[in-house]
């Protein structure tokens, strides 16, 4: 009897995550080849020799005994009424522990607010560039993605014109992601309340996922959603993972502020899906309340002279002295969406790019079109790696974009397996 083969679900035809996709995948392989890469594909903190807060590692083996239990499908008590404290003392008003989910980190509860929301051929608005997860999870959950511009030429921060323009009766949601992943963008406040009175007007759910919310540079002020949505519902999405460097405690929150009372039967289908996983990651979430409580020293990697602002301005320096490169200069959290010019370089590919980059460089970044937007000149590098790996870094990208520019095109594995990324 002859086998047949065994076919993925139709359902995932258009879900996809290049970040992890086959360059990925193929940077591994060289790694096993005994290849040294550098990989700034992914914000991975503890990658880059970043470590949590002791007190949180502390707060979490002092609570081991009180982990092995399964908790409330929401989280435990104090991790949710941390989280309360801290909206609250951003001005969120009008809100309990019983609006609070603790999740497997963000990424979790981006795909269970999404199952508890969508309906078939629902439409949700996500930003392009986006990060991923987003349009993979509305399209794995019935939905569809409908891409609004956050045109590089206005610094990525989206025109509510645009928006309006995308709404039909199928809309039932917008999501925002600020401070933007993969951009750098911090929204202003006018441009967030533009949002929040559209979404009130047509009665939409706004998911506000502000996982960086404290990873800010220059000086620049963020404006919680929360604040700013009242008439309808608001989900603010966040978690332990980049600015308290804890990734791989998978702790994240949702947090429903606004029009609560008009979406009591969405928090009890959220409730019905947390309990189908019967709870959260529960040793991660002692760390919470030390967290949000504690001394906040991502404060320290950001000012002058600290880790993460020496990055970026290694980043910043490297692309102004390139001959190729250019960028809209991050004012949050730990990328840049990188230009390559197509004024010198017209017929630039970045996915080919970005292979060429590995095979010939050992640098591994992620192409501009894995965030869903039309064009291919750009890239995102996270500002992770220290700031002398990053001069490297650029010293390797050049070499390569002077090859191009001189027609030396290197020859990389047959771009045909990008097709899948």
């Amino acid at each position: 009897m002859s086998a047949q083969t065994i076919r993925p679900s139709s359902g995932l035809a258009n879900v996809k995550y290049e970040i992890r996709g086959r360059l990925f995948r193929r940077a591994q392989e060289m790694e096993r080849q005994g290849y040294e890469i550098i990989s700034l594909n992914i914000g991975n903190p503890g990658a880059f020799g970043f470590r949590t807060p002791e007190t949180m590692r502390l707060a979490i083996i002092e609570n081991l005994r009180a982990s092995e239990g399964y908790c409330h499908q929401k989280g435990i008590f104090p991790a949710r009424e941390a989280v309360v404290m801290l909206q609250q003392s951003r001005g969120v008003r009008d809100i309990s522990v019983e609006e609070v989910f603790i999740g497997n980190g963000v990424s979790e509860l981006i795909d269970l607010t999404l199952r508890g929301l969508l309906n078939t051929d629902d439409e949700v608005l996500v930003p392009s560039p986006d990060y991923p997860l987003w349009t993979a999870a509305v399209n794995l959950n019935r939905g569809r993605a409908v891409h609004y511009p956050c045109r590089p030429e206005n610094n990525f921060v989206p025109d509510v014109k645009d928006i309006q323009a995308l709404i039909t009766s199928r809309t039932r949601a917008i999501v925002v992601i600020n401070p933007n992943n993969p951009t750098g963008a911090v929204y202003p406040r006018p441009t967030l309340e533009a949002i929040a009175k559209l979404a009130e007007k047509h009665h939409l759910v706004v998911y506000s996922d502000e996982i960086y919310d404290q990873i800010l540079y220059d000086d620049v002020a963020f404006t919680p959603m929360a604040t700013l949505v009242h008439n309808s519902l608001c989900v603010t999405l966040s978690g332990l993972s980049k600015v308290y460097r804890a990734c791989g405690y998978r702790v994240g929150w949702a947090v429903f502020t606004g029009d609560v009372k008009h979406a009591r039967d969405y928090i009890s289908a959220m409730e019905l899906l947390s309990s189908l996983r019967l709870c959260a990651n529960v040793p991660g979430q002692w760390a919470v309340q030390t967290a949000l409580g504690g001394y906040q020293s991502i404060k320290e990697l950001l000012r002058s002279g600290g880790r993460l602002f020496e990055s970026r301005q290694a980043i910043h320096d490297n692309i102004r002295k390139s001959k190729y490169l250019d960028v809209n200069l991050s004012r949050g959290a730990i990328y840049d969406f990188i230009e390559i010019r197509s004024d010198i370089l017209p017929e630039i590919d970045d996915q080919q790019f970005a292979l060429d980059l590995l095979e010939h460089k050992h640098v591994l970044i992620a192409p501009g079109s894995s965030f869903n937007v039309p064009y291919r000149n750009r890239f995102r590098i996270t500002h992770l790696p220290r700031a002398e790996v990053l001069h490297e870094v650029f010293t390797r990208m050049e070499e390569l974009l002077d090859s191009y520019s001189s027609g030396r095109r290197p020859v990389s594995r047959p771009a045909p397996s990008l097709k899948a990324i």
